[in-house]
């Protein structure tokens, strides 16, 4: 799950006509350790997809047909592989920059000998670009993603009109987008940007945001939070006909 202050976002970059455009995070280091170094090299051969030029046949990939989610930013993995493990029936994809991460992800998925998750170590954007086919995911998540809190870094945030309009081509009619953040200020910019995207209707009864779902598991970062007074702001967006 992406943390806030510590996982990977929005960037800008050259594209080949010279023009900018958003990526899906900020590469960051972090210290290897044991388990994930090990998960690195025993997991990626099984688990880790290589970014496609074409939609990929993801019932092929995981050998069934199942409802299928994807997270962006997954962190440390530790929520990614809890909805993994309680829901068997299911099929995950992660997406993640940071490779201690992913390490810890891979090791977590060999040692608990999950079959149904897998993982990119790429810019999120991509893959929904070349490696996602059209109304094909049931759920797409986006938990803590940095705010970019000042004004003129806004501009990098993940979520914005274009992001709306790739994540609603990407699910299937009925399908979810649920995005989390521990930031109000993010919360209100989200909805802001969500309430005028097309084709979606707000889950929250109230048009803002619903109680926190019992599938998102709470992580160390959110409970520390809870300790000290911060709040938690859940929005799930239905993808309309």
């Amino acid at each position: 799950m992406t943390e806030s202050n510590e996982t990977p976002n929005t960037q800008e970059a050259g594209d080949e006509s010279k023009h900018r455009r958003i990526k899906s995070f900020v590469m960051r280091a972090g210290r290897m350790t044991e388990g994930q170094q090990k998960g690195l090299e025993q997991g990626t051969p099984l688990f880790v997809l290589p970014l496609a030029d074409a939609p990929v046949d993801y019932d092929q990939v995981f050998g069934r047909s199942a409802p299928r989610s994807l997270e962006i930013g997954f962190g440390m993995g530790h929520s990614l592989l809890e909805m993994a493990a309680a829901a068997p029936e299911q099929d995950f994809i992660g997406v993640e920059v940071h490779r201690p991460g992913v390490g810890a992800l891979l090791n977590g998925v060999l040692t608990q000998g999950l079959t149904n998750l897998r993982v990119y170590d790429c810019d999120a954007i991509e893959v929904l670009n070349r490696c996602i086919a059209d109304n094909s995911l049931d759920r797409l998540m986006l938990f803590f993603p940095d705010p970019w809190h000042k004004a003129r870094h806004h501009k990098r945030r993940i979520v914005q009109a274009s992001f709306a309009e790739l994540v609603r081509s990407k699910l299937k009619v009925g399908g979810i987008l649920h995005m989390a953040t521990d930031w109000e200020p993010y919360a209100e910019y989200m909805l802001e940007v969500m309430n005028v995207a097309p084709g979606y209707r707000n889950l929250a009864e109230d048009g803002k945001c619903v109680p926190r779902p019992a599938e998102r598991p709470i992580t160390k970062f959110e409970r520390r939070g809870e300790r000290l007074g911060h709040g938690v702001w859940d929005l799930k967006f239905e993808k309309l006909a």
